[in-house]
């Protein structure tokens, strides 16, 4: 794992699990961490993101640069989080990191994670080291962020593969419009 300083890095956890939440916040300080925000379910989150937004000081940070948050939580659990960040009118930041954090990592799940616009996923139960390497992948491998009818978040495909036809992702008047909106 690279060597980072994430001393400035603000992360908000989203966890319902107090025993979970903890282990979360500790590895994230022994990670070197600087800000470590937590709530207790989904719903919290979008009070405490809007609460960022319109009024930094009492929230006590000017932003949140990742946001983790445990799938399965009641009454706003991680996907529908997730859905209100990537697609909601008052969603103060659409492109924020979002890692998925669950014990059900089959295929199907991980699939469902990022067709709703999860950056990672980390699965239960975790090390320092896998937390670790998901924060340096957010920050090595940067990927596009992508708009189509039905998707917005990072772009899906994770690796760079030459194709030897024209690339569909692009804009005309033929398709239902795929937009490269940051990369």
């Amino acid at each position: 794992m690279a060597e980072y300083d994430f001393e400035r890095l603000s992360v908000l956890i989203v966890e319902d699990s107090l025993f979970i939440r903890s282990l979360l916040i500790n590895s994230l300080r022994i990670l070197g961490v600087g800000k470590v925000y937590a709530v207790d379910h989904g719903g919290q989150a979008i009070d405490f993101l809007k609460k960022v937004k319109n009024d930094p000081m009492s929230a006590g940070t000017q932003e949140v640069d990742i946001v983790m948050s445990n799938w399965q939580m009641s009454p706003v659990d991680g996907m529908m989080l997730l859905r209100w960040i990537r697609r909601h009118k008052e969603s103060p930041d659409r492109f924020v990191p979002f890692i998925l954090i669950t014990a059900y990592s089959e295929p199907k799940r991980v699939t469902e994670a990022r067709d709703l616009g999860a950056t990672e996923v980390l699965a239960k139960p975790f090390t320092i080291t896998a937390i670790g390497e998901k924060l340096v992948s957010i920050i090595e491998k940067q990927r596009q962020f992508v708009h189509t009818r039905d998707y917005f978040g990072p772009d899906r495909r994770r690796r760079i593969v030459p194709i030897e036809f024209e690339d569909r992702r692009k804009l005309n008047d033929k398709s239902p419009g795929v937009e490269i909106v940051r990369g």
